[in-house]
């Protein structure tokens, strides 16, 4: 089956409403060679401003995260209603810094997809491993129970559009990068366990997208891997012509 990529970019707790819009004004002047779905995540003082200045153009915008309950007293959280009343059309969830700095577990997280799927916000689940869990060769035990207990209650019809992002956590922010051998294998693995779940025919329509230091300099041979089908930018998605070429992969 041919999938559309992906090319997210994830600018995490980065830009200011000016450098936001410089940014997406940038972007959106893209020649997207390989007709890819481009996504960007701006912090949720910027997703009005940028999901404004991304209509009619080929950006997507997404919340980088959403709180569970539509409203309530819950302080400096952002609801899913209110995500997609600024503009947001997708959600992270279960990004690596959200489980190991904010203390998401599997069971926030799946209360947090039924949200996102009540108000319609395709999902971009992140999963991931640690270093230590790398070497103790756990990397499919972890990202399987992730999956299993993320996603648990939820069918194949409801999860339609499910994005799933692998993260390993070694990976993010220190300049190392699993290599595209490594990252296919556990695209591969992580496909075998969603046709298992939901079917194949879900396993092969789902785009599984590698999010572990992506450069303008390592791009090319990653999205070469037959089970990866798009990236999960981080520093790179921060500057426009580095995010540009990551866009126009060859």
């Amino acid at each position: 089956m041919k999938r559309t990529p992906i090319i997210a970019g994830n600018w995490k707790m980065h830009n200011t409403l000016a450098e936001s819009t410089a940014l997406v004004e940038a972007l959106k002047k893209t020649t997207n060679k390989n007709k890819a779905e481009i996504i960007v995540a701006p912090s949720f003082t910027s997703l009005a401003k940028v999901a404004e200045l991304a209509k009619g153009s080929i950006l997507q915008v997404s919340a980088q995260d959403i709180h569970w309950e539509d409203k309530g007293a819950f302080t400096s959280a952002v609801s899913p209603v209110q995500a997609k009343d600024a503009g947001a059309t997708h959600t992270i969830l279960g990004h690596s810094e959200r489980r190991s700095v904010f203390g998401d577990t599997d069971e926030i997280l799946n209360k947090k997809v039924a949200a996102a799927l009540r108000h319609n916000l395709t999902i971009i689940f992140c999963v991931g491993e640690t270093l230590q869990e790398r070497e103790e060769n756990k990397t499919l035990d972890v990202i399987n129970g992730q999956i299993e207990n993320g996603l648990k209650g939820f069918t194949a019809e409801q999860l339609k559009g499910l994005i799933i992002a692998y993260e390993p956590v070694w990976a993010i922010g220190t300049g190392k990068t699993a290599t595209p051998e490594q990252a296919q294998e556990v695209h591969a693995a992580i496909r075998a366990t969603l046709a298992k779940k939901y079917g194949d025919n879900f396993a092969q329509a789902t785009r599984i997208l590698y999010g572990g230091s992506v450069k303008d300099t390592n791009v090319d041979e990653i999205m070469a891997k037959p089970d990866v089908d798009g990236a999960l930018v981080g520093g790179q998605s921060l500057i426009a012509e580095k995010f540009d070429r990551i866009i126009n992969f060859n």
